[in-house]
């Protein structure tokens, strides 16, 4: 039976935030345009994309390098993710202001990493991260744009409800810890 849209993976402890998150993507451009999710993301105006390091401002920037996981406790206003490739996203490549978190185990869904873990693009780093937050909704307005995106919180559905229970980026790793156990049994 299919899930009504909307309200699915609310979970029910989680609140419901009406605030808006602004997303600022620094962009790269060497990825394929068309499949450019921070591209299509900025032709619906749902994220702004800065060239430089200079022109993105400072918020929470999404790195899979951090030493931090995001969690509940990062309640933000301002989400900021890199758009490059996978192969050139180093860590000198996330030299962006702001505080630098990173997101947990969450699983592609998109045609080019279905099914990697940990190798999202720029949109489901967004929606995975504005679920952790609370921003349901606004993660599923971001997805609602592509044809795989509910693919995404399909198959996320169980650790982003653990997430967003978390208290702290702790709480969050542990979370983390218990799925990426799981997958070596």
């Amino acid at each position: 039976m299919k899930k009504p849209q909307g309200e699915w993976l609310l979970p029910a402890t989680a609140e419901r935030h009406d605030d808006t998150v602004e997303l600022h993507v620094r962009y790269e451009g060497d990825d394929d345009p068309e499949k450019c999710t921070a591209r299509k993301l900025a032709r619906f105006d749902l994220a702004a994309l800065h060239r430089t390091g200079r022109e993105t401002p400072a918020g929470v920037v999404l790195n899979p390098h951090a030493e931090r996981a995001l969690s509940p406790a990062d309640d933000t206003d301002m989400l900021v993710a890199l758009d490059c490739s996978w192969e050139t996203a180093g860590r000198a490549m996330f030299e962006i202001d702001g505080e630098h978190r990173a997101l947990p185990f969450l699983v592609a869904a998109n045609p080019v990493n279905y099914g990697q873990p940990f190798q999202l693009n720029t949109v489901e780093a967004f929606a995975g991260a504005l679920a952790i937050l609370g921003r349901w909704e606004r993660a599923e307005e971001l997805l609602s744009k592509f044809t795989w995106g509910h693919t995404f919180l399909e198959l996320n559905e169980e650790p982003l409800r653990r997430y967003a229970d978390c208290e702290d980026s702790s709480e969050v790793v542990a979370v983390q810890q218990a799925y990426l156990d799981a997958g070596e049994d």
